[in-house]
């Protein structure tokens, strides 16, 4: 665990001072598990308090799951884990996978963020070692999944080994994950009902949408091959029947990146159709205006040209002359329309 405490001597009645340096530098620091449990075959678990990796006598395997920004998580996986495990479960960075050696497996999973003021498509990153008798999990951010896990282990339904521990816990993140594929494949239809029947905006932003379904297909495609070489590699120390039972969860976790790849092509493809709705209204609005100003053009010249203050101007004296010039020009008006239709201009 942590250093071990240095005695120093103090003279009577005195105490060191908590801010001394040196103390600081002794102080232990200890792991404080998030959840821990030893478990039997049975499906019963036991709290523990210690934060050994070796489990009670009896029980089948002993679960700790552990908070990445706890102090005492360096020290103690170096003190009780393999290199793999301590490159898995602390990395800063990481994307799904899987990798295992003599001493376990490492997985590295993605779930759907369902924290507060959090988006779902930054999902958050769950950390497992596993080894015959011992489950590690690792999280940065809260994983629902995980706290359902715990309630099911205190209600007495615990896995019974580590591998239906993996199992399950896959199992409710792609659940969640189905359900955002769901819930964007329904959205993506209103959407599409918008602007193909009722022919108008959508009331859903497709940018943010489009950027939130790249967010997610980024995760999952590593997820859904890291979870299809779980359930695929028969060294790992997990029952060919939990295999099985993971490769349905890879198929539903591929089926939700399939789902959520068919809502990115839609919003793609309604996106191309406003930008061509929108440039064919543009383009028709301009070419209007053209012909508009085409007819215009020659009565804007007359206009001018009698707005002169000079002298010499034709009918200066004459009552009638605005009358006969308003009537010429909207004769002009017409022939200049008739001209463009015989051109067919317009």
């Amino acid at each position: 665990m942590g250093r071990r405490l240095r005695h120093r001597h103090h003279p009577p009645g005195i105490r060191p001072a908590l801010t001394d340096p040196e103390d600081r530098l002794t102080t232990p620091v200890t792991l404080s598990p998030l959840s821990a449990f030893d478990i039997w075959v049975d499906g019963t678990a036991r709290p523990i308090a210690d934060d050994d990796v070796v489990a009670a006598t009896g029980a089948a395997y002993r679960w700790l799951h552990l908070d990445l920004a706890d102090p005492g998580l360096t020290d103690w996986a170096m003190t009780h884990l393999p290199s793999l495990a301590r490159r898995t479960l602390l990395a800063q960075r990481t994307r799904p996978r899987m990798d295992s050696d003599e001493h376990g497996l490492a997985l590295v999973l993605r779930g759907v963020n369902m924290n507060d003021e959090e988006e779902d498509a930054d999902m958050v990153s769950l950390r497992i070692w596993m080894t015959p008798d011992l489950i590690v999990s690792v999280r940065r951010q809260r994983v629902f999944a995980m706290e359902t896990l715990r309630d099911q282990i205190v209600s007495g339904n615990a896995p019974h080994s580590p591998g239906h521990m993996v199992a399950r816990i896959t199992e409710q993140l792609v659940a969640r994950l189905e359900d955002i594929a769901f819930n964007r494949e329904d959205l993506a239809d209103d959407i599409e009902d918008d602007v193909y029947q009722e022919n108008r905006t959508p009331l859903v932003s497709l940018p943010s949408l489009r950027r939130e379904i790249i967010k997610l297909r980024r995760h999952v495609a590593p997820l859904a091959d890291a979870l299809d070489k779980v359930s695929r590699d028969p060294d790992i120390g997990i029952a060919k029947d939990l295999r099985h039972r993971m490769r349905d969860t890879a198929s539903r976790a591929s089926w939700a990146l399939e789902e959520l790849s068919e809502v990115h092509d839609r919003l793609a493809a309604m996106a191309d159709h406003l930008d061509m709705v929108q440039a064919a209204r543009l383009e028709r609005n301009g070419y209007r205006l053209s012909v508009v100003a085409a007819v215009f053009l020659p009565l804007g010249f007359l206009t001018g040209l009698f707005g002169v203050n000079v002298g010499g101007m034709p009918g200066t004296g004459s009552p009638y002359a605005f009358a006969i010039l308003c009537l010429g020009m909207v004769a002009l008006g017409w022939l200049c329309y008739a001209v463009m239709r015989w051109l067919r201009w317009i």
